[in-house]
């Protein structure tokens, strides 16, 4: 069974499917926060392109190497200095946006490495999530998992911050899903959609 049609992988990061159709077979690709290395497997074994990770955690770049994925231990903020404008056609952000503390700048950067940029994060407009905050308690969910004491987001946002900030940063949307469960979501996205992937470029 190939890595793509792997229904645990597919189950446990619904935003691969999305992320793997827009990405050109034999491109290149850079996996920025790449964790253990799972998308780019999958993007190396259904699309043969020539992929590589930056991740700062140690059990994230073993398991990068034990999948074979090239895989730079970097922290993220820092780790785009490393690359020419343009180095590759895809730099990837994925369910990576809220955990980084300068976003504007990476964002920015993300940009000027890659041609194009697909950025996915859990939707803090949510409406569980807003529930949640009204009855007084941060949330708690499968797009976000952590406790508020123990998580690695440093920042909550919104499909609607998201859209607003773009511009802002010289980001434009080329393609957007929004989906719950995998299932895509067409209406209402910023309250029914818990995932957001965008597909963006220079504007």
């Amino acid at each position: 069974m190939n890595a793509l049609a792997n229904p645990n992988i597919l189950a446990l990061r619904p935003d691969f499917r999305a992320i793997a159709r827009w990405i050109e077979p034999n491109s290149t690709v850079l996996d920025l926060g790449c964790g253990d290395g799972s998308l780019l497997r999958v993007l190396q074994d259904e699309l043969d392109v020539q992929a590589y990770g930056i991740e700062i955690r140690d059990e994230g770049v073993l398991a990068c190497a034990q999948k074979g994925v090239h895989v730079i231990q970097q922290n993220l903020e820092g780790g785009l200095a490393l690359f020419e404008d343009k180095s590759f056609d895809t730099v990837i952000l994925s369910q990576t946006l809220q955990t980084i503390h300068n976003t504007a700048q990476v964002l920015r950067d993300t940009l000027r490495v890659g041609r194009e940029c697909i950025v996915s994060f859990p939707n803090f407009g949510y409406w569980p999530h807003r529930l949640s905050v009204f009855r007084g308690r941060m949330p708690v969910s499968e797009s976000l998992p952590y406790q508020w004491y123990n998580t690695p987001n440093v920042r909550v946002l919104t499909i609607s911050d998201f859209e607003a900030l773009a511009p802002k940063v010289g980001l434009r949307v080329i393609d957007r899903v929004v989906m719950h469960e995998g299932v895509t979501v067409s209406w209402g996205v910023n309250w029914r959609g818990s995932l957001a992937v965008y597909r963006v470029c220079a504007a």
